[in-house]
């Protein structure tokens, strides 16, 4: 429960070091670099524009040569395989394919204009198979598509936009010419709404043919092949088959390269990170002969990294703490047990400087809260084991991933553990398969630990408000916290310690009602001195409130008292807060209400020779959905008691993630050798 502390270092060497200073600080990973417009006269930063894009370049591609090996020659994979985390790799190997990039760029250059081959290959493969398409049609025809007739003849080869026979095509040509007109025709295809026609005429008659076949809307087709339909078809598909016999030779030739693929990666992790040094390395203030740097690192590292650069570089190191208007990154640092729900607290923000780390006490509530809302002892144990396994068998995970799951690993215990105190395990299944398939007839086998929420909702409901008002009311303590840490004693009283005497005395007059006992199913009776007590706890907070609320504008009183009476009214809020508790109730009562639907169904088969298949067979589908649906719901649920309720009590984000200059490897781990 602790922002780490940061100090600033600001470093000065001598320019011919820079380069290996900044490799120095990019392995040791652990110093954040600020930069700063250059300003001072004297101070220029160097370009490395160019140096940069030239290395990402080669990093796209040995990254797009990676691509083309996992499409020409995949891996078998497992399930999995995604959460193996990254290769790891030797630094004699590393060394070696560094040594030798120049051969190994050629190589994926290779790959990538085998590929840039392929897709004109594949577009050339497309264009001649669509004039294969269109010359289908023209089959029947034994001359060519261009032929225009003879000495003595003309041709007409094209379509009518709509559907006739010989007999009328012959009618449609030999319009205003006389019986018999010297006039040949032929149908070629007939489709739903044209026709694709022959028409042979004299040259004498070119004209009047011509005229009247467009009289009827006659046009020639869009694109002319030269040569006899069937003949060019047999061309252009001997063309395809070149073609593909072409793609499957590169294919073999960028497959064959598949044992590249870890220098590949190597190599395209080395670009990145050069790439990433020269990016800083630019934004570095210089003069002719030193240059000038400063950033974060924690403060417990602090002196490390000052012996090393003094120590290995005679670099002139300073170390202070931030300035009061500062704001240096932010890291966390919790237990095991708690830093699983830090990128919950990071989704909605960091602690600002000087701000608590609420990541204690909000991971014990996030995974009490979501084991009550999903509240099932066989989902939880099938997500703890299920997470378990993750854990111990993939040791290399992304720590974001690794941390998700663990969080539900331990959400998985608390779903079990409130499954068992409910009484529910897959629903009723060991109920429902006692009794279906064994006879059974006595009373429950599984025996709630606690109640069973679906018989007593009204019992749970008030459970439920109960740890509800214990969670803003550790809100509201942590507000106090806050407030004496910044030695704001009038702020922890008038802001904080008056709303806890009106609540708790409020939650004390009421309990006492019969509206609640009868809510609660039990009847609360205090000693005289607790209810004189809780009616002085409410008036002293509501004075407090009241007076001090608007301290700020002195001696305005009306107008303090009007602040007062406003803030008052924020009891309001209290409430619906309080009430928002009741998620717990009712997403409990649906993942069971819901699972003991599933087993009924299940159920109805009976017990004949497909009954049991039956039965697994939808309680497997059924719990799985169930499982899911309500999982993400505890999820989503959990998340928002955390944000709205109990982080508006206390709690204000903005600080921004501790992002140290380190190696960000995407494909490779080096193995640290003995």
């Amino acid at each position: 429960m602790a922002v780490v502390e940061m100090q600033k270092l600001s470093v000065c060497a001598l320019r011919k070091n820079r380069k290996a200073i900044l490799e120095a600080l990019q392995r040791m990973g652990v110093m954040e670099i600020e930069t700063h417009a250059v300003q001072e006269e004297g101070l220029e930063v160097m370009d490395t524009a160019a140096s940069r894009t030239s290395f990402l370049k080669c990093v796209e591609r040995l990254d797009s040569a990676l691509d083309l090996l996992k499409s020409y020659a995949p891996e078998k994979e497992g399930l999995l395989s995604s959460l193996a985390g990254k290769q790891e790799v030797t630094s004699k190997e590393c060394e070696a394919a560094i040594a030798d990039k120049d051969a190994i760029l050629e190589v994926a250059n290779r790959m990538n204009a085998c590929e840039k081959e392929i897709q004109e290959c594949r577009g050339t493969i497309q264009k001649l198979q669509t004039r294969i398409e269109q010359m289908a049609l023209w089959m029947p025809l034994d001359v060519s598509m261009s032929f225009s007739g003879t000495a003595q003849t003309a041709a007409f080869i094209g379509t009518l936009p709509c559907v006739c026979d010989e007999a009328a095509l012959y009618a449609y040509a030999s319009e205003g010419m006389e019986d018999p007109a010297a006039i040949s025709t032929q149908i070629v295809y007939t489709e739903k709404d044209a026709v694709g026609v022959f028409v042979l005429c004299l040259k004498q008659d070119k004209k009047t043919v011509e005229d009247n076949l467009r009289k009827h809307g006659f046009a020639r087709p869009a694109q002319i092949e030269n040569g006899i339909p069937a003949e060019v078809a047999t061309k252009l598909a001997a063309r395809v088959e070149e073609n593909e016999k072409q793609i499957a030779t590169l294919k073999e030739e960028v497959a064959s390269h598949k044992d590249m693929k870890d220098r590949f990666k190597i190599l395209s992790d080395y670009f990145r990170n050069r790439a990433e040094k020269y990016r800083q390395l630019g934004m570095i203030p210089q003069t002719e002969n030193a240059f000038f740097l400063e950033g974060w690192v924690p403060k417990a590292q602090a002196a490390d990294v000052s012996a090393l650069l003094s120590d290995k570089f005679d670099a002139v190191v300073e170390t202070q703490d931030p300035g009061p208007k500062e704001e240096p990154p932010v890291m966390l640092h919790n237990n095991k047990f708690s830093q699983v729900v830090e990128g919950v607290l990071a989704s909605y923000g960091l602690p600002q400087k000087g701000r608590l780390d609420p990541t204690f006490i909000m991971s014990i509530f996030y995974v009490i809260f979501f084991g009550m809302m999903l509240s099932d002892a066989g989902y939880g144990i099938v997500m703890a084991i299920g997470c378990g396994i993750v854990l111990l068998k993939f040791k290399k995970l992304d720590p974001g991933l690794k941390k998700s799951i663990q969080l539900f690993f331990w959400c998985g215990l608390s779903t079990t553990f409130w499954g068992f105190m409910y009484g529910g395990f897959f629903g009723d299944l060991i109920q429902v398969v006692a009794t279906t398939y064994f006879g059974y007839t006595g009373g429950p086998i599984l025996k709630p630990l606690w109640f069973e929420p679906i018989k007593d909702p009204m019992k749970l409901l008030m459970y439920c408000l109960l740890f509800g008002l214990i969670h803003l009311m550790t809100g509201l303590i942590l507000q106090g916290v806050e407030s004496l840490r910044h030695k704001d004693v009038v702020g922890f009283i008038c802001d904080t310690l008056s709303w806890f005497m009106l609540v708790l005395g409020l939650v004390l007059i009421l309990l006492p009602t019969d509206l609640f006992g009868g809510m609660a199913g039990t009847t609360f009776v205090f000693p005289p001195f607790v209810v004189t007590a809780s009616y002085v706890m409410t008036v002293a907070g509501l004075l407090i409130i009241l007076v001090m609320s608007g301290r700020r504008k002195k001696n305005k009183w009306p107008l303090r008292l009007a602040l007062g009476l406003y803030d008052i009214y924020g009891i309001t809020s209290w409430l619906s807060d309080v009430l928002s508790y009741s998620r717990l109730l009712a997403l409990g009562l649906a993942t069971g209400v819901i699972a003991s639907i599933v087993n009924m169904m299940a159920s109805m088969f009976g017990t004949g020779p497909v009954g049991p298949v039956i039965f697994i067979v939808i309680c497997l589908f059924g719990h799985i959905l169930n499982l899911a649906i309500n999982a993400l719901g505890a999820y989503v649920h959990t998340n928002r008691l955390q944000y709205v309720e109990f982080f508006g009590k206390f709690y204000e984000g903005g600080g921004e993630a501790f992002k140290p200059f380190n190696t960000d490897n995407k494909y490779i781990d080096i193995k640290e050798e003995s």
